[in-house]
């Protein structure tokens, strides 16, 4: 049975390029950056070399990229460190209802120190609202945390007219841009933002590699400590197989962005006109319009989200239900609970197709074909 794996919103697979990298870097530049001998630093130009790339991408300076073990520290490190090293300021933080686990949970922590958080509806296209973000504005409000693009449905965010908003405010703007990042073209200028996270792991690259972008004297708090890694921002002996992996994996998703943004646009319409041609009852979940590429979230009408998932792995199709960090749990989607309600249909039936390196147009036509098939011996 052909497999096909359509959940590279969760992870990707690894890139020949990217793995020839890692292999390469491993055996030829395993110093230790902060050594002085000739070792380390052949190790330490390749990092900065590495860095470079890594900062070009999202128009940024290679000093403002501190290293991290992926997007979940990341997060962790714009939040904490941002509402550490500002508490003297105030105590307030805006985030969404829709934002990832590592951005959610950290801000109900800092919630039980003390600070209050402001979590901001969306729309049933999983959006926020210009105007509920500037009425939620306040004096104190020391960071705003919204996602680039959401890892469910897709939904694209209007940060650059938050960052705009902020230009004349005390606030740090913080962006999740894990799930948008090689998808979509993103400047730090553009966006006014602060902070922003990014993972390789979405994007071909090996796990346990992620960066922070700090714009120059923004205030953050270190979390780690130990060595004076990363101008002292976050200790710890660099990873330097990885980071030279993950700069091999952005400059891949660079050059290839364009093509790839109209594949999978061709993709989702595939899947789209082929459920409709079998009369298939669906909605897709958020406005295809203005999602991230990869993505497409979709309602199936008279299903059962469980039996559903169940069933396409048995037909050889790797999909999931929502996000990947909460795989197992039986708690509905928080992002479709804060887009339709707390007893809406879509918590129960909806499935998310996400599309990547390797993935051809017959196999998604061969996916469509047998959801089709699937559903129709499950609907009664």
């Amino acid at each position: 049975m052909n497999r096909i794996y359509l959940d590279h919103a969760a992870t990707s697979p690894v890139h020949p390029q990217v793995i020839n990298k890692l292999v390469e870097t491993m055996e030829k530049a395993y110093g230790n950056p902060s050594s002085i001998h000739a070792t380390g630093r052949e190790a330490r130009k390749e990092l900065d070399n590495a860095r470079l790339i890594l900062a070009k991408s999202i128009g940024a300076k290679d000093q403002d990229i501190i290293l991290t073990s992926g997007g979940t520290e990341a997060d962790n490190l714009a939040i904490f460190g941002t509402a550490y090293a500002r508490k003297n300021l105030g105590s307030h933080i805006i985030t969404s209802q829709i934002e990832h686990h590592a951005v959610l949970h950290a801000c109900e922590k800092l919630e039980k120190e003390g600070f209050d958080v402001t979590y901001l509806p969306v729309n049933e296209q999983g959006q926020v609202s210009i105007e509920d973000f500037k009425q939620a504005l306040r004096d104190d409000t020391i960071l705003v945390t919204i996602m680039l693009g959401n890892n469910e449905v897709g939904a694209i965010q209007p940060i650059q007219e938050i960052g705009l908003f902020l230009k004349d405010h005390q606030a740090t703007f913080h962006t999740d841009a894990v799930q948008a990042y090689g998808l979509m073209p993103i400047s730090v200028e553009d966006l006014h933002v602060d902070l922003l996270s990014v993972s390789s792991h979405k994007i071909n690259g090996p796990k346990g590699i992620g960066f922070l972008y700090q714009r120059k004297a923004t205030k953050l708090s270190p979390q780690l400590f130990g060595g004076q890694q990363e101008r002292k921002r976050r200790a710890g002996t660099e990873n330097v197989p990885s980071v030279l992996a993950f700069a091999e994996a952005v400059s891949i998703a660079q050059e290839t962005m364009d093509e790839k943004q109209k594949l999978y646009q061709n993709f989702k319409e595939i899947m789209i006109s082929t459920w409709k041609d079998k009369g298939i009852a669906f909605q897709v979940n958020g406005n295809v319009q203005s999602t991230l590429p990869h993505i497409l979230n979709v309602s199936f009408k008279g299903t059962d989200v469980e039996a559903l998932l169940v069933n396409l792995d048995m037909a050889g199709l790797s999909v999931s239900s929502g996000s990947a960090c909460t795989a197992g749990s039986i708690d509905p989607s928080h992002v479709l609970v804060a887009m339709f309600g707390e007893n809406a249909d879509e918590l129960r039936n909806s499935i998310r197709f996400s599309f990547g390196y390797g993935v051809t147009e017959d196999d998604i036509m061969e996916a469509a074909t047998k959801t089709a098939t699937v559903l129709n011996r499950l609907v009664k």
